[in-house]
């Protein structure tokens, strides 16, 4: 290929996220003529667009909605598109591109490419993967093993691979990468030495269409893994155990499935077993919930795998604290307890958290309801709650349900956080509740960036409302 042809060759990113800026950087930094296209546009989005304008990178921010004539003035000379996670995959214009025969991959293959050399760690689920990744991170960083973590968690891959390129490097020993479904269906040559699957419930149906596509997009990850994890405690695994490829499986229950199927178990005495050897108590977890325990399994399982012996495994669990918006506890006053879940973007995480923490318990939910069943989350809402303070997009629409369901304890609708946040205190000290608990089920866009600025604000707030120095 001629250096003028190339030069005249165009490397297109869609997105300018974190995941969409390190594509690419990474991309520039390789020499490419480097394109990215970003269908928003706002005094952020100009800022970071400047930034990287001023260093060789050029960026359109489109400020409507992506369609495929907005690629019509560079068609012939598109070398690859790279496609961020947030972006829809099937989004009709990346079909019609694909028609052409034009390279599209997603940011994380883009990345693999440059990496897949190391030894990886692949995991996947709808609840706790964000966990198990930080904890197995944990477990092999203290055990002197180089790591770097990211995918969906810590750094975009393609940040790691671009500092893989630098002459200071250290060469890793294991990437440790938490894979969502939208990063795993745009990257289908990304084929980890071990595959986590953590749980599966119902969620991204908005993107996914249905149940089936999003198991189909889980199980593609843990198919092309050389040694594949799997949890027995999650009911919809555990049904399609015989058609899953063969794995070692983990459970916390004491049942004949698990004794004759998996591998790493807890016994009556919560001491941790690997087949019949007795290996730690898992006391030594310090934070809390049954599904940490599972978390723990995994954890232990891969640990394993990648041979480290079992008082090592103990020695690391034991200083491992809770991730940041994930039953992250805030504190105590006068008796009342405050945790911060703004991670749990669904029911069924809610629903864990709600399991998980002293009760009775006041509730903080809301913001833009998924598709799912809540049923579950209500029932356990009746429970555990003595009140539930709603915001944000959903919250009358969930204020209806709730009534549904014949649910006998205060409900509050209230504009945003802030207001929620001082109406649960009230509430808790007017009933004697023990806990506080932000687990709104929902995303948080209506509102805030993320679900990480969600539970900064929270924790802001309680600092502010309920004297937690």
């Amino acid at each position: 290929m001629s250096k003028q042809k190339q030069s005249n060759q165009i490397h297109i990113v869609l997105g300018l996220g974190s995941s969409g800026i390190s594509a690419a950087k990474l991309l520039k930094d390789e020499g490419k003529n480097v394109l990215v296209l970003e269908n928003n546009s706002n005094e952020k989005l100009i800022n970071i667009s400047n930034k990287l304008k001023s260093e060789g990178i050029n960026v359109i921010l489109l400020g409507e909605p992506l369609h495929i004539n907005n690629f019509t003035p560079w068609i012939g000379r598109i070398c690859s598109i790279t496609v961020s996670p947030g972006i829809d995959w099937e989004h009709k214009a990346l079909k019609e591109l694909r028609y052409k025969n034009i390279s599209t991959q997603g940011e994380v293959e883009l990345a693999w490419e440059r990496l897949n050399h190391i030894q990886s760690v692949g995991i996947t689920g709808t609840n706790g993967k964000t966990t198990v990744t930080n904890m197995l991170n944990h477990v092999l960083k203290l055990n002197n093993l180089i790591t770097d973590m990211g995918g969906n968690v810590g750094k975009p891959l393609s940040k790691i691979a671009l500092e893989s390129m630098k002459d200071n490097y250290q060469e890793l020993n294991w990437l440790v990468l938490e894979l969502s479904s939208y990063q795993i269906e745009s990257s289908p040559k990304v084929t980890p030495t071990i595959g986590i699957w953590t749980t599966f419930t119902p969620d991204h149906l908005e993107r996914h269409n249905d149940i089936e596509t999003y198991f189909k997009i889980k199980r593609s990850l843990l198919e092309k893994s050389s040694i594949r994890i799997y949890n027995s405690d999650d009911q919809y695994l555990s049904s399609k155990r015989k058609e899953l490829p063969k794995g070692i499986w983990i459970g916390t229950n004491q049942n004949s499935f698990y004794s004759q199927y998996t591998k790493f178990w807890i016994n009556e005495k919560g001491y941790i077993f690997e087949d019949q050897n007795q290996l730690f108590h898992s006391s030594i977890l310090k934070i809390p919930g049954k599904h940490n325990l599972q978390n723990l399994l995994l954890v232990t399982a891969a640990a394993r795998e990648i041979g480290l012996d079992h008082s090592s495994i103990a020695k690391s669990i034991i200083s491992f604290k809770s991730i940041p918006h994930r039953l992250e506890y805030l504190g105590k006053v006068k008796n009342l307890s405050f945790y911060n879940d703004s991670k749990a973007t669904n029911f069924d995480s809610s629903l864990t958290g709600l399991k998980s923490i002293p009760n009775p318990i006041v509730l903080l939910a809301g913001g833009i309801q998924k598709k799912g069943d809540y049923l579950s989350w209500m029932k356990q809402i009746q429970q555990s709650t003595n009140g539930i303070v709603l915001f944000g997009l959903s919250a009358n629409k969930l204020k209806e349900a709730l009534l549904m369901s014949s649910y006998t304890g205060e409900i509050i609708v209230k504009q945003n956080l802030e207001e929620a946040t001082i109406a649960s205190i009230d509430i808790a000290r007017k009933t004697n509740s023990k806990t506080i608990l932000l687990s709104p089920a929902c995303a948080s866009f209506d509102q805030y960036q993320n679900y990480e600025e969600r539970g900064d604000h929270f924790k802001k707030l309680v600092k502010r409302y309920g004297d937690i120095k």
